[in-house]
């Protein structure tokens, strides 16, 4: 399953029927689909489908200097929608795709009809007077990247090691999840298909009152599954920063920031399926 817009390549995985409950599902950064593999088969009629975005997985990079803009995903996901013929959808997010998923339903609240939310939400504000060395950062980064040599796996089963060992740690049938979409074959093994750039720093960061701004416009409600070990611990502030918005029903569960790939996949499921129950389209 694919979608060609503006001359990129969105490859994309399918659970269930057309006629179903209709998902998006977007996954975190320096993920692809296979994030929703265990998920997926466990929520009842629903007809989900789970892009790579761009710069992921079996998806287009994007040209030349194009940078990887949240805002530029957003554009895409309705473009996606468009083409699947859905005016109204729900968008399951997992991480930076549940943040991409949060802009969405803030800049086109009215075809949003659900939010169901994996560790994440609002991304880490920043200040103002802080975007010029952010734009430093992130053009000094471009540049770090562009000329790093790609990591070389000799079989798939080392990359998979690889992908186990990463900032959030995998199960190793999680991480052969990931690492089988999200690699391709090369003279001497395999190399991430995942496009370098998306390392750099961020040009722009959203500042505090940008988020509340996007978040004050939705309409849709809103699930936030945390777990315990994952967001929360990383970011101190982030339930806090949480608490402001009395709309989200935030529930916080023991395992990982992949909980929704691994041992915890059948609560997460449980908790969803509640969800859309209790929300009807």
């Amino acid at each position: 399953m694919a979608f060609e817009i503006d001359g990129l390549t969105f490859a994309a995985q399918e659970w269930g029927e057309p006629g179903k409950q209709p998902i998006l599902a977007l996954h975190g950064w320096l993920d692809n689909s296979a994030s929703f593999y265990a998920l997926a088969p466990r929520l009842h009629d629903v007809h989900l489908v789970a892009v790579d975005m761009a710069g992921h997985g079996q998806s287009s990079h994007r040209p030349g200097g194009a940078p990887y803009n949240i805002w530029e995903d957003v554009a895409e996901i309705f473009a996606i929608a468009d083409q699947l013929a859905w005016e109204q959808f729900t968008l399951l997010g997992h991480s930076r795709g549940a943040i991409i998923s949060m802009l969405a339903a803030g800049t086109f609240p009215q075809r949003i009809s659900r939010l169901a939310l994996i560790e994440g939400l609002l991304p880490e504000p920043t200040k103002m007077e802080d975007a010029p060395e952010q734009l430093a950062r992130s053009i000094l980064g471009l540049r770090t990247q562009a000329s790093k040599p790609l990591s070389l796996y000799k079989d798939l089963s080392s990359a998979v090691k690889a992908r186990e060992r990463g900032m959030f740690p995998l199960s190793n049938a999680a991480a052969a999840a990931l690492t089988e979409r999200g690699v391709k074959g090369v003279p001497g093994g395999y190399q991430w298909s995942t496009d370098q750039r998306l390392l750099a720093p961020s040009a722009i960061k959203l500042t505090r009152e940008h988020v509340q701004a996007f978040i004050a416009r939705i309409t849709a409600p809103i699930k936030l599954i945390l777990a315990e070990g994952g967001i929360p611990k990383m970011f101190s502030g982030f339930q806090r920063e949480v608490s402001v918005f009395p709309q989200v029903d935030v529930e916080v569960m023991p395992g990982g920031h992949h909980l929704h790939m691994e041992g915890e996949v059948d609560a997460v499921a449980a908790s969803l399926n509640r969800f859309f129950e209790k929300t009807p389209l």
